[in-house]
């Protein structure tokens, strides 16, 4: 079909994900972000446009994945980045073409941070959630503020792109990296419970432990890393508040 031949820029692809959905995922990490979260490790995905990433065709994608199908027999296909929704047109066709493989349909996940949403634009990313299985929804910060201060944008887009998951009714799994110094009280989690409460359509929570692993990328591409001296997260920590942001659920929805 026509639409197979839609070009995207990707910056590289996982054969064997096994942290990007439920399975073994064939995992697509596009080019292109519009964030500057502080505590990205993957800095060399940012860049946009002309000669940015490389240029594959949702054809290329269809058949590498297929070459390794069985893998994904109980997994599927994820794509994260930088920012998938910066393509729709392209994701849109790529996730319809797995939807309808003659071998049989192939699960789809869409791993954003949703700010490439434009809620006054919602038809741009209608065919793109038509297609999509199971999103994993990353919330850098629960206060407006704080969100800014981390990312350097505002959360607005953010938050509207999760109602827009949760009236579609879009199976969402919540991440929250955990940062020392930024998102590791109580109080914030507790904040991001509320925050999410009245999405029904959640059905996972992931706490992701900071880590320092992407330092190395920084280096190389000659870009002063923004958390240097925070400390790994204590991992032993986040079962308390992974717990907190459960409480902060359940509190509001009791009101």
């Amino acid at each position: 079909m026509e639409s197979s031949y839609t070009l995207g820029r990707i910056h590289s692809i996982e054969t064997m994900g096994t942290v990007d959905g439920p399975g073994i995922r064939f995992v697509v990490f596009t080019q292109g972000c519009p964030m500057r979260c502080l505590f990205c490790h993957n800095p060399d995905t940012w860049k946009t446009g002309a000669g940015a990433g490389t240029l594959m065709s949702v054809e290329q994608i269809v058949d590498e994945f297929e070459s390794n199908r069985a893998f994904y027999r109980n997994g599927g296909i994820t794509v994260s980045g930088g920012e998938p929704l910066l393509q729709p047109e392209f994701l849109a066709d790529l996730f319809g073409a797995m939807h309808a493989r003659p071998a049989g349909r192939v699960h789809t996940c869409l791993d954003t941070c949703g700010y490439a949403f434009d809620p006054d634009r919602p038809e741009l990313t209608a065919r793109v959630l038509d297609e999509t299985d199971l999103v994993l929804l990353d919330i850098k910060h629960a206060d407006p503020a704080g969100h800014r201060a981390l990312t350097g944008r505002d959360p607005g887009r953010i938050l509207a792109f999760g109602d827009e998951l949760a009236r579609r009714g879009i199976k969402t799994v919540i991440r929250h990296v955990v940062v020392p110094g930024y998102t590791d009280t109580v109080e914030e989690c507790e904040a991001l419970g509320r925050l999410i409460a009245p999405w029904r359509n959640v059905v996972g929570l992931e706490m992701l432990p900071y880590h320092t692993m992407g330092v190395a990328k920084y280096e190389q591409l000659g870009i002063a890393y923004p958390l240097a001296g925070v400390e790994p997260m204590d991992k032993a920590r986040v079962p308390e508040l992974r717990e907190a942001v459960l409480r902060g659920m359940r509190e509001a929805r009791r009101r």
